[in-house]
C-alpha cells in the first residue's frame, strides 16, 4: 500500500471533513482556503484514492438503548491461517460485535461489543462466542464511561 503525499490544502480539508462531515462543498472550500470548484476536485481525488473511505454519522447509542459497550479478548484453540479467517468471518454475522481487530500478544482477537443491557451480553458470550469451536478463552471488559472520543486519525 502506498503512503499518500498530501499538502496543506489536503490535510485541511481532511480535517475539516472529520469533524464534521455534512458541510457543504462551499463551506468546506472556505475553511480550506481555496475556491470551491478545486475544493472539490481534491476531495474526489482524496475518495478516488481511498484517503476518504466514506461518509456516516454518529449516532448516540444509549439514546437508542444500547447502554452497554464491552471488550472482549479472544484467543483461539489454534492460530492457522485457516483457523483465523474462519473465525474473522463468524465475527462478521454478529452484531452485537461493533469492531473487531486480530491482535498480537496474549490473544488473537480484540471485540468491541455494544449490547442493551448486561443479560444481552452475557447472553452473546456465553451462547455465541465462547460456543463457538475456535475459541479457547475469552476475556471480558466492561466499559465504566467513555473519556474520550476523537475523529479515529490525526490530522
Amino acid at each position: 500500500m502506498f503512503r499518500a503525499v498530501l499538502d496543506a490544502i489536503d490535510l485541511r480539508i481532511l480535517k475539516e471533513l472529520q469533524a464534521d462531515g455534512r458541510m457543504t462543498n462551499v463551506e468546506l472550500a472556505a475553511r480550506a482556503g481555496i475556491s470551491a470548484p478545486p475544493c472539490l476536485r481534491r476531495v474526489r481525488k482524496l475518495e478516488e484514492e481511498g484517503i476518504i473511505e466514506g461518509y456516516t454519522a454518529l449516532i448516540s447509542a444509549p439514546a437508542l438503548g444500547y447502554d452497554l459497550v464491552a471488550f472482549c479478548m479472544v484467543g483461539l484453540k489454534h492460530q492457522s491461517e485457516v483457523n483465523l479467517k474462519a473465525f474473522a468471518a463468524r465475527v462478521q454475522q454478529w452484531p452485537i460485535v461493533r469492531e473487531a481487530w486480530m491482535i498480537n500478544g496474549d490473544s488473537d482477537f480484540l471485540l468491541r461489543c455494544t449490547a442493551q443491557n448486561l443479560t444481552v451480553f452475557q447472553d452473546f458470550v456465553i451462547e455465541e462466542l465462547t460456543a463457538d469451536e475456535h475459541v479457547d478463552t475469552v476475556r471480558t471488559m466492561l466499559t465504566i464511561r467513555q473519556v474520550k472520543k476523537l475523529g479515529l486519525v490525526e490530522i
